[in-house]
């Protein structure tokens, strides 16, 4: 008697249909044409970037006789940090009036732009989007268009040179990026949490100290970062509107450049390097918050 075998019956789910045997995909190959282009595009654009940095870096620590065009490439002959000892002499003063100048016009800068996007987004009212489209004007404005009639202004209103008007100034105009960054990320805000507040009593000011604003940190990364940062930069109303001795560190830096020092790169490649060390700070700091209060912002209802 010979044995019979039974063949093999394939596993079947729960309806009664046979599962497949599992496929395996195919693997990508990690080092296709596609992949490898696109990488040595990125180290190309990246190369491009930091050569500058390259050549500002090494000619910060090199002497006064090493320091010429005809070795912009070259590595120090001697490293030396007096470059780096003259620029922060030269600069601290300014760097403190900076500090002095971008951090209250940036705080100001938001908090008005928040309350105005609040508004605009959430608190409608007749001729909202009117209102919304002039104070988007200021954006399209050149600076360098307004700026004679702006000095007349600031004269006219009798208001001192320096500090004090460099933060008004850097408020008004950043007002219009603040109030539209804020409109567009509080339009993401589900309306039923302003509907409620309603609901409960809540005027406007009640609603957004006490809704609004603790949801806000992202929209408030964005618009700081990017206020300081475009006020630390800024050179063109400190040069009319301060002077070296009540300026900010642009102005410095300029005077810095082209000065008794002028045939000493190495100190103005490490002034450079020292009036930007803030700015780089804070986008190694808050940089990916940055980007994350971007992308939190970026839906429009």
């Amino acid at each position: 008697m010979t044995a019979t075998t039974t063949p093999a019956v394939p596993p079947r789910d729960l309806a009664g249909v046979p599962n497949e045997p599992a496929t395996t995909p195919p693997r990508k190959n990690p080092f296709g044409l596609a992949r490898t282009l696109r990488y040595a595009a990125l180290l190309f654009f990246l190369a491009v970037v930091l050569v500058p940095v390259y050549v500002l870096l090494v000619t910060s620590f090199k002497g006064a006789g090493d320091a010429s065009p005809a070795r912009a490439w070259a590595l120090p002959t001697t490293w030396t940090l007096d470059n780096w000892t003259a620029a922060r002499d030269a600069l601290a003063p300014s760097i403190w009036r900076t500090l002095q100048m971008v951090v209250p016009s940036a705080i100001l800068a938001a908090v008005l732009g928040s309350i105005n996007g609040f508004v605009l987004s959430r608190w409608s009212f007749r001729g909202a989007n009117l209102v919304f489209t002039l104070i988007l004007f200021g954006m399209f404005i050149p600076y360098q268009a307004v700026i004679i009639p702006l000095n007349q202004l600031v004269l006219d209103l009798g208001l001192p040179s320096g500090i004090p008007t460099l933060i008004l100034l850097h408020v008004v105009f950043g007002i219009p990026i603040t109030t539209l960054i804020f409109r567009n990320y509080y339009q993401t805000v589900p309306h039923e949490l302003v509907e409620a507040a309603r609901v409960d009593g809540a005027g406007m000011l009640r609603t957004y100290a006490s809704v609004i604003l603790p949801i806000s940190l992202p929209g408030f990364v964005v618009v700081l970062i990017w206020q300081f940062t475009s006020a630390w930069n800024d050179f063109l109303f400190a040069v009319f509107f301060s002077s070296y001795n009540n300026g900010p560190v642009t102005l410095a830096l300029n005077n810095l450049a082209n000065g008794a020092l002028l045939q000493n790169y190495g100190v103005s490649m490490a002034g450079a390097l020292f009036a930007s060390l803030p700015t780089l700070v804070v986008y190694i700091v808050l940089g990916k918050y940055f980007i994350g209060g971007l992308m939190s912002g970026s839906v429009k209802s």
